[in-house]
């Protein structure tokens, strides 16, 4: 059965998932797929999955957007949009 607080979350990953496909800008997208990664380790947490939420939130909320960020600083603009 799904609660109100797995419905509302469930939500939140929705947009995050759409917003990150739609933004222009790389870093933004970055940033939204940090959070979209944040929201998925509660939900894996609400679920009882803990050992998959600590996963979620280690290497995808936390690693993962630190390495895409910093990829994105050191890469240069070939055009102006």
């Amino acid at each position: 059965m799904i609660t109100p607080f797995n419905f509302i979350i469930m939500i939140f990953v929705l947009i995050c998932a759409i917003t990150a496909i739609t933004v222009k800008d790389l870093l933004s997208a970055v940033v939204i797929l940090g959070a979209y990664s944040f929201f998925m380790c509660l939900l894996w947490a609400e679920m009882g999955a803990v050992d998959v939420a600590f996963t979620e939130a280690s290497v995808s909320s936390g690693i993962g957007t630190i390495l895409m960020v910093v990829a994105i600083i050191k890469t240069t603009r070939r055009s102006k949009d």
